[in-house]
């Protein structure tokens, strides 16, 4: 029974070919629409969370207090006896590396020109091997374990201090103790972030040289670098229990502009969807009511013979669902070729406000977000035909045989 409705349904949408395809083709476009929009944003949030766990770590381990306010002095909320904290991180199965981090701030002076800088001290090799190529190089060469006394500096601040790769520098900064240290540092090279502002500010330099310029064996905080974003929750409950007087964030703790981006482009792709939808649910509702006018002498002949009214009601919302199937199909295939295409003939979109350099756009193919599409334009196409169904299926038998 179900089968010859089905076919039922199928011939009646072929009644009218013109309105039909107009129906099927904006449905298409709706569907192709939401899950393209989907696409990039959840493209953008994978993009986003990589690099965010990327610059910081999965994990961030610190003590509370360098989370919760202003250091005074530099290290003053610093973490003390770090080799062994990290032997206690690195004994977690799911733990693959453990970076120290020492951020300070300064001047930093080429003997005619001083300008503030933004430092931060890390173990090169180690970092540059778990990263990735994270920095741009624009000239000389990054840092390495066995460089002492040696910076890397963002090309704004190279360029504002006239400095090249093996130029040198004077950097000052006051210690742990709250007196002015100063320690001449040689250029290795200079690098871009992608971000002009943080070019201008930005000093790379190694940990022992960061904790000799600040007479302290501390640092700021740990990034703990996992074998797998989806460890993050669970890791972070067993270093909590492993390291009860220290605070472990995770990495969206520390990621401000993924969680403003996140929640704004909820919004804008939610608005986006309610508002195709909106146009699916009328143009199909359009599309049923003009072919159950035609067809109203039909229907009346239909319920003299003994057809109910449910049955009725079934067969045209089966017919919303045909041309909603149809269009979810189409607009599917449609967004699938485009996310494809785009890995296949990469577009570069310019860079975004606050950056120098652009992105590759990708849409993301998510089997969860295709189904979730396709079962709402389904719904939305089968309600609409059903209750536009309703009330001409409901007139009495004469009156709708006497309809013209």
């Amino acid at each position: 029974m179900s089968l010859r409705w089905i076919r039922f349904a199928w011939l009646n949408t072929l009644r009218n070919r013109r309105r039909s395809a107009v129906t099927v083709a904006i449905a298409a476009l709706g569907t192709a629409a939401i899950l393209l929009a989907g696409g990039f944003a959840l493209s953008t949030y994978e993009g986003l969370a990589e690099g965010s766990a990327r610059s910081t770590g999965h994990l961030i381990v610190g003590r509370p207090a360098q989370f919760e306010r202003e250091e005074d002095t530099p290290l003053q909320h610093g973490l003390d006896d770090w080799p062994r904290l990290r032997q206690t991180l690195l004994a977690d199965p799911a733990v693959r590396q453990v970076l120290p981090r020492v951020a300070f701030s300064g001047l930093v002076s080429n003997g005619d020109k001083s300008t503030v800088m933004m430092a931060v001290g890390i173990a090169p090799d180690a970092e540059f091997a778990v990263k990735g190529p994270f920095l741009t190089v624009r000239a000389g060469q990054v840092l390495a374990d066995a460089d002492r006394a040696a910076v890397m500096l963002g090309e704004g601040l190279a360029r504002s201090l006239k400095a090249t790769p093996g130029s040198t520098l004077t950097v000052l900064a006051s210690t742990t103790e709250g007196a002015l240290n100063a320690l001449d540092v040689t250029v290795k090279g200079t690098f871009a972030t992608g971000v002009p502002e943080v070019d201008q500010r930005l000093v790379y330099t190694d940990v022992a040289t960061a904790q000799r310029l600040l007479v302290s064996p501390r640092i700021s905080t740990a990034g703990v670098y996992l074998a797998r974003m989806d460890d993050t929750a669970a890791t972070q409950q067993r270093l909590r229990a492993a390291l009860p007087a220290l605070t472990v964030q995770d990495w969206v703790q520390q990621a401000p502009f993924y969680r403003g981006v996140k929640a704004l482009y909820n919004r804008i792709f939610g608005a986006l969807g309610l508002i195709i939808g909106v146009i699916v649910v009328f143009v199909v509702t359009n599309a049923m009511a003009m072919a159950i006018v035609e067809r109203t002498r039909e229907i009346g002949t239909l319920r003299a013979m003994g057809t109910l009214p449910g049955q009725l009601v079934g067969s045209f919302a089966l017919e919303g669902l045909v041309l909603g199937g149809l269009g979810t199909l189409a607009g599917a295939l449609t967004a699938l070729a485009v996310s494809v295409g785009l890995l296949l003939f990469p577009v570069q979109m310019p860079p975004p406000p606050g950056r120098s350099v652009g992105y590759p756009l990708l849409v993301a193919i998510d089997p969860l977000l295709y189904a979730a599409t396709a079962a709402g334009v389904l719904t939305l196409a089968t309600v609409a035909a059903a209750l536009v169904a309703r009330r001409t299926v409901h007139l009495r038998v004469v009156d709708a045989l006497a309809h013209v």
